[in-house]
């Protein structure tokens, strides 16, 4: 066998085992990402319980917020709750994206010393990069575009998890900032309200306390001019009395003082009327008739006679006369008005 067979020969042998030690060392890391992905789902439905566990527990616990300014400092708490458990998220996979990259150049590493230790046993041979069969430098080139798809399928996934994580903690920021909103729009109506409602209550208060004050200046007005009625109905009955005072006294006076004639009073008539009807009786008799108006009645008298004889012989023949029904005259005497 030539040399050159026999170092063919050796370099496939390496190359042989050099893949199967990689295909080894890639299914072993496959098998743990599967594995990670099987434990990583359990672990994170165990965490998401547990968060909603303290949720729950927070809920019962935690009292209601009373005003903005709490609603958005806990949002914000939420939010950096987000982040920081986004950033753990990113930095656990750059670490497994980071391992199963140093696992794969460890392996490339071990090949290519066992390869590199194979050539130092080659003798006569000059260790060149001519030497490296072509197959190694293909697998080689297939490997790192591999790895550069794997890394760029992690780094699309990982921004397909963020872009996700991204709209959720938007909807979620959306979402509390619509909740603040509607509470701060809910809390001014509220205010506008009452404030409403105090300004239409000092309103009435202040119209019923006009419509008090207006019916308090009519009751003192209603009494003012009911004193002033009263006053002055008193000084015109005060008047009146002394008219009336002052006629009596001239008329006793004159009664006593004046020309006296004898007459006889044969009635007092309520009203005029009466005291015509008296008269016209009388007259129908004979008698001469005078009417004197007083302030108790119509007067009527008959006379004048001479003398007080004359008027009693008159009053006699009157008060026995049955027509005339008059028994309840008497003599008077009496003093003519224009003589007063």
């Amino acid at each position: 066998m030539s040399m050159n067979n026999k170092q063919r020969w050796m370099g496939g042998a390496v190359l042989l085992g050099g893949g199967v030690l990689l295909a080894a060392l890639l299914l072993k890391g496959k098998e743990e990402i599967h594995q990670n992905k099987i434990k990583t789902p359990e672990s994170a439905e165990l965490a998401q319980q547990k968060n909603k566990n303290a949720e729950g527990e927070m809920v019962q616990l935690q009292p209601l917020t009373v005003d903005v300014e709490t609603e958005k400092r806990l949002l914000d708490e939420q939010r950096r709750a987000r982040e920081k458990a986004v950033a753990e998220q990113e930095a656990r996979a750059a670490e497994f994206l980071a391992a199963q990259q140093k696992a794969e150049a460890e392996a490339a590493r071990k090949a290519a010393e066992e390869y590199a230790a194979l050539n130092a046993h080659r003798t006569g041979a000059q260790q060149s990069s001519d030497n490296i069969p072509p197959e190694l430098i293909e697998d080689e080139k297939a490997k790192q575009k591999r790895l550069a798809e794997e890394k760029l399928a992690a780094q699309k996934k990982q921004d397909q998890l963020k872009a996700q994580q991204k709209s959720e903690a938007d909807k979620k920021d959306v979402e509390a900032q619509r909740k603040a909103d509607a509470q701060k729009k809910a809390e001014a109506e509220r205010k506008a309200e009452a404030q409403k409602k105090a300004e239409d209550e000092r309103k009435a208060e202040a119209a019923k306390k006009v419509e008090a004050e207006r019916k308090e200046e009519a009751k003192k007005k209603a009494e003012a001019e009911r004193k002033a009625e009263a006053a002055k109905k008193a000084e015109a009955d005060r008047k009146e009395e002394a008219k009336k005072k002052a006629e009596a006294e001239k008329a006793r006076d004159l009664l006593e003082n004046g020309d006296k004639q004898w007459m006889v009073q044969v009635a007092l008539a309520a009203n005029e009327a009466n005291a015509d009807a008296l008269a016209s009786k009388l007259r129908a008799k004979g008698y001469k008739v005078t009417k004197s108006p007083t302030s108790k009645g119509v007067r009527i008298m008959v006379g004048p006679s001479k003398n007080r004889e004359a008027a009693d012989a008159a009053r006699k023949k009157i008060t026995t006369d049955p027509s005339l029904n008059m028994k309840s005259a008497w003599v008077i005497d009496w003093v003519p008005l224009d003589k007063r």
